[in-house]
């Protein structure tokens, strides 16, 4: 089975978030949003940190859905073989 998500638009424009792992997207979607919260930054930085938060937890989506897909699959198997 794969380990990586599948890949999304904002995923595969950006390499840089293609290829971190659930937990490195949600630590560096914390560190965004902590940024954009302390209102210090300009307006463009700020619309280049939303836009990278928002691709960010996207693949954090992704990384989701595709766990819980791995578990129904493995809850299936199971079934299958108690049934």
């Amino acid at each position: 089975m794969s380990t990586q998500p599948p890949q999304t638009p904002a995923a595969s424009a950006d390499p840089s978030i293609a290829a971190l792992s659930y937990e490195q997207a949600r630590e560096e979607l914390g560190t965004v949003v902590r940024a954009l919260e302390s209102g210090s930054k300009g307006l463009e930085e700020s619309l280049a940190l939303w836009e990278r938060g928002e691709a960010l937890a996207d693949h954090c989506q992704r990384w989701l859905d595709g766990a819980r897909q791995r578990l129904d699959a493995a809850r299936a198997r199971t079934e299958d073989t108690a049934g």
